[in-house]
């Protein structure tokens, strides 16, 4: 079973992945940062259609205040979105402005609406931490995903990743009559190697959606990490692991029922084949990115030293002895999808 020792350690962005991040078009000047969302006024709990607390409270600004935060946060939606385009946010509306009181980071959700068609969409406005960083540019680099996010000095906006939340899958999606458990168990496999491959830790249900397409014969699906906090931190091996979280006992569960241990194989060569092909297509901007990693500090010494040591038993090479930094242990892993 893969546990969290104890809580995350935020690391600023440091100048070296300012300049790689300037360079890709993620570092831009904006407008308000994360600091001005903090300065609301009053806040209420914020319930779903069922009536179950979110434990997400909407917040109110000062009269003073609210059209320079709402007109901030309708310029940062179209940086995120159409590249700084602003006509695209004539006809929108911020509706609401939430705040998240249980995650350790606190992020502030917006919800944008289309006036014209009542269509709405979500971003949100986090503390930047380089964490995060790496592990959402990792994604984009070598995931069948794209990921759009922007940064500005402290602050970072990231767009919403739609799908149902893994635990509310399970409760869900599981009972579903047109559920077909082969192509889902087939997608944990997969979304388990793609973790374990980039060392991106603490994938329990409540961190990945599930994005469900029907097709005209079946129903694909795609599993996607949303929160990237945990990006090789930790020192534990199985924390990298989706399959040893007991929140995702279920998806494992109905794997051991439709896979034999020939297909399971077959699905973790496939998806290292899939994510060298992405190595080779991302290699200069790759190689760019971990060189910065390589020499940042993103983990505490003692996780280093035994995130290395797990996984030289696990490959059985001594390469990873040889790493120094966390940066250098992911290169690492990496790299040993080019090997075999």
């Amino acid at each position: 079973m893969a546990l969290i020792s104890k809580k995350k350690i935020p690391f600023k962005i440091n100048l070296q992945l300012k300049k790689y991040l300037s360079k890709y078009n993620r570092e831009i000047t904006m407008p308000l940062q994360y600091r001005d969302l903090l300065r609301f006024e009053s806040a209420i709990s914020l319930y779903d259609k069922f009536g179950n607390d979110t434990l997400w409270q909407t917040v109110f600004y000062p009269h003073s205040d609210i059209d320079y935060v709402y007109e901030g946060l309708k310029k940062v939606y179209a940086d995120l979105k159409t590249d700084g385009d602003e006509k695209v946010i004539k006809h929108l509306t911020v509706d609401r402005v939430d705040l998240c009181t249980y995650g350790n980071t606190q992020p502030f959700r917006i919800r944008v609406v289309n006036r014209v068609n009542d269509n709405f969409d979500y971003f949100y406005i986090k503390r930047a931490d380089s964490s995060r960083i790496y592990g959402m540019e990792l994604e984009h680099l070598l995931s069948p995903n794209r990921i759009s996010y922007l940064t500005f000095e402290d602050t970072v906006i990231e767009e919403h990743i739609a799908g149902l939340p893994g635990d509310q899958f399970f409760k869900q999606g599981l009972i579903d009559p047109n559920l077909n458990p082969i192509r889902l168990s087939k997608e944990f496999i997969k979304f388990n190697e793609r973790c374990f491959v980039r060392l991106l830790g603490d994938m329990h249900s409540s961190n990945f959606v599930v994005d469900i397409t029907p097709d005209f014969e079946e129903i694909y699906y795609r599993i996607r990490a949303i929160d990237f906090d945990q990006q090789s931190y930790e020192g534990k091996r199985s924390v990298y692991m989706p399959q040893y979280f007991k929140q995702n006992f279920p998806l494992v569960e109905l794997g051991m029922k439709y896979m034999t241990p020939e297909s399971v194989m077959q699905y973790q060569i496939e998806e290292r084949s899939l994510i060298a092909g992405r190595l080779r297509v991302e290699q200069q901007r790759l190689y760019e990115l971990m060189s910065v990693m390589a020499r940042d500090e993103i983990a505490l010494p003692e996780n280093t030293e035994q995130l290395k040591k797990e996984l030289a038993r696990w490959y059985k090479s001594d390469k990873f002895l040889k790493c120094k930094t966390m940066g250098e242990v992911v290169w690492a892993s990496l790299e040993q999808v080019m090997i075999h």
